[in-house]
């Protein structure tokens, strides 16, 4: 059985990704210089080419993929990620660029456990269909002159969960969705995702009233 308020051993982590895993390589780098008191337990990703999985294995890190195309509903592939969780013990669940809208099944089996990172100041640019350079794209659209990431807890209503942590940026005249997705990556994601996972493997995080408070 785990102990949630047990903070003397490092808390159990997977990670569910799309793509090439640099936030999850940054919480990895956290865990290596001992300033996140966490362990990776499980990568479970929804894209069988993704480059987090080659990082997962270089770390002898348990590897999975769990493809919507290969389950007939949504519901049928959180099934499948949440017996890997439970077989892995993990204590939390990080989203480090996973495309995948979960269901109920697995967000009611760990409520208030599943963190995320998303590259803009949400409620700015969140939502269904917005993810990777098409949240940078529309950044650039609107004319916003700063941007950034935000780390929150993952709710039923898609990236609309508790704050935890955001660090903002600034959008320079010339900018593209690359440059622009380059410089939140380096300047904020890599920065606050690792904080959040540190403060929520210490124990530090609560929920109230719908917000996060640091204890």
């Amino acid at each position: 059985m785990i102990n949630m308020n047990d903070t003397t051993t490092p808390k159990r982590l997977a990670v569910l990704v799309s793509g090439g895993g640099t936030n999850m390589q940054a919480v990895m780098d956290g865990i290596a210089g001992g300033e996140v008191d966490g362990e990776i337990v499980a990568v479970i990703s929804s894209n069988a080419k993704a480059y987090a999985l080659e990082r997962a294995r270089a770390n002898k890190i348990p590897a999975h993929v769990c493809a919507l195309k290969d389950y007939p509903t949504g519901e049928e592939r959180d099934d499948a990620i949440l017996k890997i969780l439970q077989a892995a013990r993990a204590e939390y669940v990080l989203l480090a660029g996973y495309l995948g809208i979960l269901t109920d099944s697995l967000l009611n089996a760990y409520e208030n456990r599943v963190l995320n990172i998303h590259p803009s100041l949400l409620p700015s640019f969140g939502g269904r269909g917005c993810h990777g350079l098409k949240v940078h794209e529309a950044a650039l659209r609107r004319g916003v002159k700063v941007t950034g990431a935000t780390a929150h807890f993952v709710s039923r209503e898609v990236d609309a969960g508790p704050i935890v942590l955001q660090k903002a940026v600034p959008v320079l005249d010339g900018d593209t969705p690359e440059t622009l997705q380059k410089r939140v990556m380096e300047q904020a994601e890599y920065v606050v995702f690792p904080e959040a996972v540190k403060l929520l493997c210490a124990g530090r995080l609560e929920i109230k009233d719908g917000k996060v408070r640091e204890r």
